[in-house]
């Protein structure tokens, strides 16, 4: 799948989720600080992720997802 696909596709899960007034969704926004998701936010979009994407997602792995970009990167590659 093309990282621009992958990275569309994720901020659609993003903004869909988004209790705030998210207007932009870049690679570099970090979930927390950019994105004001706290730590519930960020368990549920990693099952959002997974069924979006039919992958699996470890808490270990998850752990490192901080940005957009590493969730494109990440996704990426499991479904390469």
């Amino acid at each position: 799948m093309e990282e621009t696909a992958i990275l569309e596709r994720i901020k659609g899960v993003i903004l869909g989720r988004a209790k705030s007034d998210i207007t932009e969704v870049i690679p570099t926004s970090r979930f927390t600080e950019d994105l004001s998701m706290d730590s519930l936010d960020q368990v549920e979009l990693v099952l959002a992720l997974e069924e979006a994407f039919s992958v699996t997602i470890t808490d270990e792995e998850a752990e490192g997802l901080k940005t957009v970009q590493d969730a494109v990167d990440f996704i990426k590659v499991k479904v390469d």
